[in-house]
């Protein structure tokens, strides 16, 4: 069977077709999906992404998800997780109404939300102020990010608690050929930053660093709830579209590639959503 995850990052199956725009490892296709995806007509018993249709521009999401249903086999299966914009907006106003009413024990967790709401959008740089907010270990409300944002929140807890690697041992396990990728980026980034303020000036030097991050993929240039991906996936000309949990799947045993749920059962992305949809049978592309 053809199983596609697409912008798997480091969360993939070896059993699957793993694409993103960088390969994590060699299970994983390194391409462009803005672009389209490589695979012929028909081709995949099932499309899965996570958190990654919010970061193409509206438009360019429609003609993906067209994308997606184009290499469906009719019968076929997509899934979709994405941030879920109305549970971040009620949590929002529900720490907002607390506060109001006097209990400033909810002001980290009003803190965080806004965050969640406006930091991946506006961000100028990467990680924006949401990994700014996270390196403040320990964090008074950990339990409330751990259920917003799950295995994440561990990762850097758990990158900000550990001691710093001998900088000796570090450099043996980097190959010759990282090294050498790094010393020739470096450069590369070195002419190109004397270049742009010589020919820009400053301002300009910092317009256009800020507009090439914008443009890199990181940030979110959407948000979705479950009815406006509803209305998405069917404009795409998907079917029987419904709203599940992050362990429930129409897929066959789901559960056994731990891409929406960790091998301890925890919830990989706590502040998702997650919708299927089927390609009608007898539908062309």
């Amino acid at each position: 069977m053809q199983y596609l995850n697409l912008g798997c990052g480091s969360r993939y199956h070896p059993d699957w077709i793993n694409i993103d725009i960088f390969s994590s490892g060699p299970d994983v296709i390194a391409h462009d999906l803005r672009k389209g995806i490589p695979l012929p007509d028909c081709s995949c018993e099932v499309v899965y992404h996570s958190h990654m249709i919010e970061h193409f521009r509206r438009d360019d999401a429609i003609l993906f998800i067209k994308e997606c249903f184009r290499v469906l086999k009719p019968g076929g299966i997509i899934r979709v997780a994405a941030p879920d914009s109305e549970a971040i907006a009620r949590i929002y106003l529900e720490k907002l109404a607390a506060l109001r009413d006097g209990d400033y024990s909810q002001e980290p967790d009003y803190e965080w939300i806004l965050l969640e709401m406006y930091d991946q959008t506006v961000r100028e740089k990467s990680g924006g102020q949401m990994l700014s907010y996270l390196r403040h270990y320990p964090l008074s409300n950990e339990s409330f990010m751990l259920n917003r944002i799950g295995e994440e929140c561990r990762n850097v807890i758990a990158f900000v608690d550990t001691p710093p690697v001998n900088l000796k041992n570090r450099i043996q396990h980097i190959s010759l050929k990282k090294i050498q990728h790094y010393i020739i980026a470096s450069i590369k980034k070195f002419r190109n930053t004397i270049l742009a303020r010589i020919i820009l000036g400053s301002h300009g030097k910092r317009a256009l660093e800020i507009g090439q991050f914008r443009l890199s993929g990181e940030i979110h240039q959407w948000m979705y709830d479950s009815y406006s991906m509803e209305k998405l996936l069917i404009s795409a000309g998907f079917r029987n579209v419904v709203k599940l949990q992050a362990n429930e799947s129409m897929i066959p045993e789901y559960e056994s590639y731990h891409l929406d749920i960790v091998s301890d059962g925890s919830i990989r992305k706590p502040d998702s959503f997650y919708m299927e949809a089927i390609r009608p049978k007898g539908t062309s592309a």
